[in-house]
């Protein structure tokens, strides 16, 4: 929107307003652009008078969210000058910086980097048209991998490239052999099987988003699992750790929230409850995968897996 013409308004659900951009809003200040968040709470709404991006030097706080890097970098060669960007503190969710990157780099722009600290764009480079294939989405085929897992089946997952893929969600399936499935990982597929699966203790702060699936798994390993370092976790969708916790509990687990991550008991006695997802995605998918153990689950708001998914309940009554 601050490479365009006008003013704007950007708004959103009620979650939505209660998401911090403050941190983006004040490094797109820092390149020229008149942006401001209107209830002056660090939260949308935002209220942009475009006319396009200088360029500059600005400076974005790593440990809310990769997003806002991102943004910044893909908006940049079409700022009227170069960009530099510093990154303070540690960067979470980095890999989706890497694959931002990448695709930068495959379509004409180059970027200079000092690893997740310092990254900069000389002017006068533009976007190239290209043919490009995209990959399928190591996320959305972690609640397949983890189907197997709880199962103790066998799921085959095509179209995912374990060798070449920049994801960082792929390295949910090094988690999954932690916990004790088999993993098969050929040129364009993956193959998951179920095994004996016993807590671990893991960081999760490169791939968040596979903490609800993660979650999900630990309920049927013996002993405890003990998911760290993913604060950020609090102003996704929902507050994924207390939702996790909140309604995990319903059906009998015992989860314990933590500032920064979640402590998992398995091997509990579960019974079927009625639900709640808070209207994320992630939660409603990996509490899909939990029902393959535990019949009588309900889930409210089901189609609030079309965020990401829109077919995921058609590809998941296939199994």
């Amino acid at each position: 929107v601050a490479l365009g013409h006008g003013e704007y308004v950007l708004t959103g659900t009620p979650r939505m307003l209660k998401r911090p951009v403050g941190a983006l809003v004040t490094a797109l200040n820092r390149l020229d652009v008149d942006a401001r968040c209107v209830d002056e709470n660090d939260c949308p709404p935002v209220l942009v008078r475009a006319r396009g991006i200088s360029g500059g030097k600005t400076q974005i706080a790593g440990d809310q969210s990769s997003q806002y890097l991102s943004s910044l970098l893909l908006s940049a060669p079409c700022a009227e000058h170069g960009v530099e960007i510093e990154v303070s503190g540690r960067l979470v969710s980095s890999p989706y910086v890497d694959i931002t990157v990448d695709v930068m780099e495959r379509f004409g722009v180059h970027v200079e980097r000092d690893g997740y600290r310092h990254f900069k764009i000389t002017p006068g480079q533009g976007y190239k048209a290209r043919h490009f294939t995209v990959q399928g989405d190591a996320s959305s085929a972690s609640y397949f991998w983890a189907a197997a897992a709880v199962t103790g089946g066998t799921v085959m997952t095509e179209n995912i490239y374990p060798f070449q893929t920049r994801q960082g969600d792929i390295r949910f399936l090094e988690t999954l052999e932690r916990l004790g499935c088999s993993v098969e990982k050929n040129e364009d597929r993956v193959r998951v099987r179920g095994g004996k699966l016993s807590g671990i203790e893991v960081d999760m702060s490169a791939m968040p988003d596979m903490v609800p699936t993660l979650a999900a798994v630990a309920l049927f390993a013996q002993g405890r699992t003990h998911i760290r370092n993913v604060r950020h976790l609090r102003i996704k969708e929902s507050d994924r750790l207390h939702a996790v916790a909140v309604e995990w509990n319903k059906l009998g687990a015992g989860v314990e929230e933590k500032d920064d991550g979640l402590i998992i008991h398995g091997g509990k006695a579960l019974s079927g409850a009625m639900v709640d997802p808070h209207d994320d995605h992630r939660i409603a998918m990996s509490l899909a995968v939990v029902g393959l153990r535990v019949p009588g689950i309900k889930i409210q708001n089901e189609g609030c897996v079309g965020k990401s998914f829109p077919q995921f309940w058609d590809f998941w009554d296939d199994l």
